[in-house]
């Protein structure tokens, strides 16, 4: 088919101007980008509604600069793709409980919100003195009050969602005594293992039994299709590195964001509040300014050490006045009142102020440290705003650099060697089969690049393969350089291996044979001959055993003892093993006789599975799909760790 495109170009054009120029008169040139941008690619689907690229890296990008702001080290592992595919899964999710709380009714109505709300620790730095949303610390954020009335409302109607299903999850008595005993009851029990390896020189294969053996097992002996590939990568720091960005551009950066580079200043004030709000009379107003004129006189004759025992006496600010008034440190513009903050910032250090009249009252104030305020040096900040402006011309110039890329791909398909030219490229290789191999990463983790790579043209005419988008902001290309059907080796080529296995099945085999002799004499007799030393097992003391020997044990029928059981290991051989007591769960110390600590906890973990459950029920209720690059994505990364664990 490309070879057609190639010689009949003109045709192939015109036919592709017919298709796209109804196209732009339908939709317009802007319309028709916005529809192709890879920003607007599907990456989910939830209830019928797609989930974009964009959204996703929207949501990412803002908990980055959340981790970044406490410190740079705290924003390494986001940058990580698990931790886009963290971000992702946990969007998908939000999306999934707030249509399930749409279609339950579960958002609270205003009145309720209002009060959960005020009853909820963690909005209590966005309270002010009166116990009211603070617009101020809002407004800090960049979040109107409309903005967050609506995400409170949305946050409290998805924690609905599963809040009835933690609360149903009770476990009876019963049921906990189980599930605790399957995980910690113990057994005493006795142990002989056949092990495969004392048959080994026992047992040699004549010629027949190998050529069988392999017959039978060709599978283990087939090499997978492979292909010996050339590939480039083009992204941001290559692009990035071509760019060169002068002093004169850096400075003015600089200069134009400099509060960027400042730290803000931060003031730590104690006050004493003299409350007088809106609703008070103009007498009680007066009465409340004079008695905080009154103690600002007081405040002002003693050292600021005095402050503290001040407002601990007379301050009306019951959230304050037990830490002496400590308000803690603040920027300016975050305080609860506009003039308190004005005071605050325009007071020396260990200076006392006063009386500040603001809605809440009168307040008596001194500020006990400052911190912050200084700009970076700009030869610290050089680096950073160097690589920022070089950020900057990569996205303006991407999109130019790719079709580029592309085009030469396409158009000069017999080597690499033009665009590693064209961008300075480092020619990479790799021996690939169709599916990425676990813990590959980069080119080589892209199944759609693999797919390109084992295509006929790639194979058979060794040309590039089309650039392929194999991440943001990132394409590759490849080249087959040699190219291996999947294939049976010959028996001659892989001897010494069968050998090895036939071997070792013969063994195994061997090893079963007396192993189930033992277990049926034992059968027959069961409290007879001891088998081994006498062990105390439960799946928190598996001393090392095979999973199978150890769920044999702890399947094993208690009610009749002495019970004998056999398990066959597989390669690893046979072991007969005799149940000969059940154990009490083992208490933690300290725990009184009869206590049951965990049952709590198990509780907990029953509810845990159950929200858990029931949230997978309502992915599949809201046909949750995720697609493209992100399945890919996903499927690669539980490989990897698949492979890892």
């Amino acid at each position: 088919m490309f070879e057609f495109i190639r010689t009949h170009s003109r045709l192939t054009l015109g036919f592709l101007l017919l298709l796209i120029i109804p196209s732009f008169v339908v939709f317009g040139i802007e319309g028709y980008s916005r529809f192709s941008s890879p920003a607007n690619e599907a990456v989910a689907r939830v209830a019928g509604q797609n989930v974009t690229r964009a959204e996703w890296e929207q949501v990412h990008d803002r908990l980055v600069d959340r981790a970044r702001r406490q410190g740079a080290e705290a924003a390494e592992p986001l940058k990580t793709e698990a931790a886009r595919l963290d971000t992702l899964d946990g969007l998908l999710r939000e999306r999934v409980l707030l249509q399930a709380a749409t279609d339950q009714h579960l958002f609270p109505p205003v009145q309720r919100m209002v009060r959960l709300f005020d009853a909820d620790p963690q909005y209590a730095g966005l309270r002010g003195p009166d116990g009211k949303l603070s617009r101020e610390a809002l407004a800090q954020s960049g979040v109107t009050p409309e903005m967050f009335d609506q995400r409170l409302r949305q946050d409290y109607g998805m924690r609905q969602v599963l809040a009835g299903i933690g609360l149903s999850g009770f476990a009876p008595a019963a049921t906990a005594s189980q599930s605790l005993d399957a995980l910690l009851q113990r057994r005493e029990v006795q142990l002989q293992r056949f092990d495969p390896g004392a048959y080994r020189g026992k047992v040699a294969p004549t010629e027949a039994e190998l050529e069988a053996f392999y017959k039978a097992h060709e599978a283990q002996f087939r090499t997978p299709e492979q292909a010996q590939i050339e590939y480039v990568v083009l992204d941001g720091d290559v692009l990035a590195r071509g760019f060169t960005i002068s002093d004169d551009d850096a400075r003015k950066f600089y200069g134009d964001n400099a509060a960027r580079f400042t730290t803000p200043e931060e003031r730590r004030a104690s006050h004493i509040l003299i409350l007088a709000d809106g609703s008070a009379s103009a007498e009680q107003k007066a009465a409340a300014k004079a008695k905080a004129q009154a103690l600002f006189e007081q405040a002002k004759a003693t050292n600021p050490a005095g402050f503290a025992e001040l407002a601990r006496k007379n301050s009306q600010d019951t959230a304050s006045a037990s830490v002496g008034g400590d308000l803690e440190f603040a920027r300016r513009g975050t305080m609860a009142a506009k003039a308190l903050d004005d005071a605050v910032f325009a007071l020396e250090p260990g200076k006392v102020g006063g009386p500040v009249e603001t809605e809440f009252g009168y307040h008596v104030v001194i500020v006990t440290a400052v911190r912050g305020g200084k700009a970076r040096p700009f030869d610290d900040a050089k680096a950073e705003i160097v690589a920022e402006l070089r950020r900057g011309k990569v996205g303006k110039e991407w999109p130019a650099a790719a079709e580029q890329f592309t085009n030469m791909a396409y158009e000069q398909p017999d080597s690499l060697k033009p665009l590693i030219d064209k961008y300075k490229l480092e020619r990479q290789t790799a021996t690939v089969t169709r599916t990425p191999a676990p813990g590959a990463t980069g080119a080589l983790a892209s199944a759609k690049l693999l797919t390109a790579v084992f295509s006929a043209d790639a194979v058979r005419d060794k040309r590039n393969t089309d650039a392929v988008e194999i991440g943001p902001n990132q394409l590759a290309a490849a080249r087959v350089v040699q190219h291996q059907p999947a294939r049976v080796l010959p028996l001659a080529d892989v001897r010494d291996a069968v050998r090895e296995r036939a071997v070792g099945e013969q063994a195994a085999r061997q090893a079963r044979k007396d192993g189930e002799a033992r277990l049926a004499a034992l059968r027959a007799a069961p409290a007879g001959d001891k088998l081994g030393e006498v062990q105390t097992l439960s799946r928190l003391q598996a001393r090392m055993l095979p999973p199978g020997l150890l769920d044999a044990v702890m399947r094993a029928d208690a009610t009749q003892l002495p019970q004998v059981v056999g398990v066959d290991l597989g390669a690893a051989g046979y072991a007969v093993v005799r149940v000969d007591k059940v154990l009490p769960r083992e208490q933690p110390p300290g725990v009184a006789p009869g206590a049951d600590p965990l049952r709590e906890q198990y509780a907990q973990a029953f509810a845990a599975a159950e929200a858990d459950a029931y949230l997978e029920a309502l992915k599949k209720r809201y046909k949750l799909e995720v697609k493209g690059a992100a399945k890919a994505a996903a499927v690669a990364a539980a490989a990897s760790a698949a492979a890892g664990f």
